[in-house]
C-alpha cells in the first residue's frame, strides 16, 4: 500500500513517522550515526543510511539531507521518517517500490 505525504515543518514537531517503533528507533540512530561521521558530506551520509537501509529492511530506500527543504512523495505505509538533526538539518527516509 503506498501513501502521499506533503509535509511542511512545523517548527513544535522534530520529526514525523508512520514506522513501526522498533524501526524508528533503529532508522533514528542509523540517521544520527551517519550524519556525525559524515559532518560535512551530507551525501555521504545519506549514502551510508540508504545501503544500510536496503540491507536490513528490503529494497528501495530513499534519502535526502539538508536544509529548508519541502517535500511531496509517495511512499510505502509504514516506511517514512522525517527528522531534524542538530537544529535546522533535515533527514527524511522513505521506502517505495
Amino acid at each position: 500500500m503506498l501513501a502521499c505525504k506533503h509535509l511542511i515543518h512545523d517548527i513544535n514537531n522534530d520529526n514525523h513517522t508512520d514506522m513501526p517503533e522498533e524501526m524508528r528507533v533503529e532508522t533514528m540512530e542509523l540517521c544520527v550515526t551517519a550524519c556525525e561521521k559524515f559532518a560535512t558530506n551530507n551525501e555521504s551520509a545519506a549514502k551510508m543510511i540508504k545501503e544500510s537501509m536496503d540491507k536490513k529492511f528490503g529494497s528501495s530506500w530513499h534519502v535526502v539531507i539538508g536544509e529548508g527543504f519541502g517535500f511531496e512523495i509517495t511512499h510505502e505505509v509504514k516506511n517514512l521518517l522525517y527528522m531534524f538533526f542538530g537544529g535546522g538539518l533535515a533527514v527524511c527516509v522513505w521506502k517505495c517500490s
